[in-house]
């Protein structure tokens, strides 16, 4: 039943998102979406060594987590949102940092996320 674990998974990952949100949000910036991103990108590249490249999880738990904990924890839709809502504001600037900072600094999250997992393996 693997569409039951990445279920189970996305359910938690989506509260553990709104949580975020609701803690982390700054007025002008969506600081809650942005450390989602974050996050979830080195903690999936965390996950794909540990559970593709080392094979310590079993397949269910990879879905459980890389799928669906941080498919409902991560979003690149919110993340689409919010740069169109800066720019329909009339904040361009503010709209592409928000995007550069998001692309830039979340592959450099999955990249030290790999390599810590490999650390630690």
């Amino acid at each position: 039943m693997p569409w039951l674990a990445v279920a189970a998974g996305g359910a938690l990952g989506s509260i553990m998102r709104y949580g975020l949100s609701l803690v982390a949000n700054q007025p002008g910036w969506p600081l809650g979406t942005w450390l989602a991103n974050v996050v979830g990108s080195c903690l999936i590249g965390m996950l794909s060594v540990w559970g593709k490249e080392r094979g310590i999880l079993s397949p269910e738990i990879y879905l459980l987590f890389a799928t669906g904990v941080m498919g409902g924890f991560t979003t690149f839709s919110t993340f689409s949102l919010e740069v169109i809502s800066f720019w329909g504001e009339g904040q361009i600037l503010r709209g592409i940092m928000y995007a550069l900072l998001s692309v830039v600094v979340g592959l450099l999250s999955c990249a030290a996320g790999i390599w810590m997992a490999r650390q630690w393996t």
